[in-house]
């Protein structure tokens, strides 16, 4: 089965056979009565518009994985305009799931504040599995801005509407980066791991003459090859070291150039070359950069 392609709001409602939303750019939708119409056990599809869910009681994966939760009550997922995704529905699920789906065309955020700012929250880009798992406190919080959302939108839309539904939008996305955070400080033993998995996969770019074959590794190819989005793996280096994960790779190829400089009878060029740069001058510019010498007076320091 192909890939489904929903234009409008009003489009994914009738593909889940629910009314017509009350207002043609922004729904808040009651999972419980979101019905897929496929019988199959997958489904793919691409959406116009952003989408966060609330999700308890889940008969669909939605990719989160087998990973154990840190909470027992519902899961926050983010989901950004032409974002790809894939759900994996248990058929012989006997529990009803509940929640919500919060659905906004970025066409509601025209000329609003919020319009360019909600590119900037990391989360709309993790992958599904990277969602965010709530404790009971956080979910009443979300549920209550999701419900005054609702309610807002129902009732008679004035020149205040608006900025009322925005608000608490910009509500919702500033908790949901605060649990987000609390959800990476206190699953401290699997972000660790991923901590070593991250030095572990970028020492092996430095080994077996990776850099040389393939050049400077990319953020996204190291996230791939961990099996986590690109701004997971960088809010997860940022909270627990300080750094983005394109400073780790600076880091690194600064300490290596170092020491072949340091150790080494290789000239600039070739070191150059072995660390995945293009041209010699490319590095030497880099190097200065990152030290305030060039590989040349760094080099007489140990002479």
């Amino acid at each position: 089965m192909g890939t489904f392609r929903f234009n409008s709001i009003a489009e994914f409602h009738n593909f889940c056979s629910l009314p017509q939303p009350e207002h043609p750019l922004i729904s808040l939708i009651d999972y419980s009565k979101v019905t897929y119409p496929v019988d199959t056990n997958e489904l793919k599809w691409l959406q116009n518009f952003y989408s966060v869910g609330l999700k308890r009681n889940v008969n669909a994966k939605f990719n989160y994985g087998q990973q154990q939760y840190d909470f027992d009550s519902g899961v926050l997922s983010f989901i950004s305009p032409l974002q790809f995704l894939k759900v994996e529905i248990n058929q012989e699920a006997i529990v009803e799931p509940t929640g919500y789906l919060l659905l906004i065309h970025p066409d509601f955020l025209w000329k609003t504040s919020l319009a360019r700012k909600i590119k900037s929250y990391d989360f709309f880009q993790y992958a599904v599995h990277e969602a965010l798992f709530l404790s009971d406190r956080e979910e009443k919080v979300i549920v209550e801005i999701l419900q005054n959302i609702e309610k807002e939108y129902q009732s008679n839309i004035d020149k205040f509407s608006r900025e009322l539904i925005v608000t608490q939008l910009e509500m919702l996305l500033i908790y949901s980066e605060r649990f987000y955070e609390r959800q990476f400080i206190t699953r401290q033993k699997s972000n660790h791991q991923l901590l070593d998995r991250f030095e572990e996969v970028l020492q092996k770019y430095f080994e077996n003459n990776r850099l040389l074959e393939n050049g400077i590794p990319s953020v996204t190819a190291i996230a791939d090859e961990m099996n986590i989005s690109p701004n997971y793996l960088g809010t997860l280096l940022r909270i627990h070291t300080k750094q983005n994960t394109q400073q780790h790779i600076q880091n690194k190829l600064i300490y290596y150039a170092k020491e072949r400089l340091s150790t080494s009878e290789l000239s600039v060029s070739e070191i150059a070359y072995e660390l995945g740069f293009d041209y010699p001058q490319s590095f030497s510019k880099f190097f200065k950069s990152k030290t305030t010498f060039s590989p040349q007076e760094f080099r007489k320091s140990f002479q």
